[in-house]
């Protein structure tokens, strides 16, 4: 099934208006007036082609547009798809999510659908952002990741794709982040999941965790936190 055939029963897709729109109040207007400093560590470890998923820790609400800011079109030139829950999906803010690239998916039961969607973007070597946490984790505690990264990688790997999936730490100078802080993202060496990946799912969201820590440790640092 096509891409764009599955996709309309997903979600809308990139609509170039409101993209650009929402780029210029984002990037150009919050970020730029909220936050003093943006710091982007280890920008080389991205890939700029082929199937990548973006995993990050999730300390605000601001992640996401930190992320678009150092990952997205103007960086890599295609844009961040994205994985949200169902309930960022209603009334207006999901409204223009929709818009925007994101599609929702149900945390606990995953649809077939959902994850068929998700892989077919891969193949079409885009970008992919889900978070494992699977909500807002302010301080850091530990949490067992969501299973749904590692399995939305093995279907991807089962199609022949070679997945990147890259660790991304993300840190503020506040906990909660306040007007004219800091704010920081780093990101990890990617863990490749090939067709052979054979790691059992418990021994690869282990080393995940880990490599999202310890480059949430660098940017908690450059932030001045520790």
């Amino acid at each position: 099934m096509p891409l764009l055939h599955r996709e309309k029963k997903i979600c809308l897709g990139v609509d170039p208006f409101w993209s650009r729109l929402a780029m210029v109040a984002t990037q150009d207007i919050a970020l730029n007036n909220f936050f003093r400093r943006r710091i982007v560590i280890g920008g080389e470890n991205l890939p700029l082609s082929g199937s990548v998923v973006l995993a990050p820790t999730h300390r605000s609400r601001w992640d996401a547009l930190m992320l678009t800011m150092a990952a997205g079109r103007r960086i890599t030139n295609r844009d961040c798809r994205y994985m949200v829950t169902r309930s960022e999906m209603r009334g207006v803010q999901g409204w223009f999510l929709n818009r925007l690239g994101c599609f929702p998916i149900d945390q606990g039961r995953p649809s077939l659908t959902t994850l068929r969607y998700a892989v077919d973007l891969l193949i079409s070597s885009q970008q992919l952002v889900v978070f494992p946490e699977g909500k807002i984790n302010r301080l850091g505690e530990p949490v067992k990741l969501k299973k749904g990264l590692i399995r939305l990688a093995q279907l991807a790997s089962n199609k022949g794709l070679e997945i990147k999936i890259v660790p991304v730490g993300l840190a503020y100078s506040d906990v909660i982040p306040k007007f004219y802080g800091s704010a920081s993202i780093c990101f990890s060496k990617p863990i490749i999941i090939s067709r052979d990946f054979k790691q059992p799912t418990n021994d690869f969201n282990i080393e995940l965790s880990k490599s999202m820590r310890s480059a949430e440790q660098s940017a908690l640092l450059a932030v001045g936190r520790r």
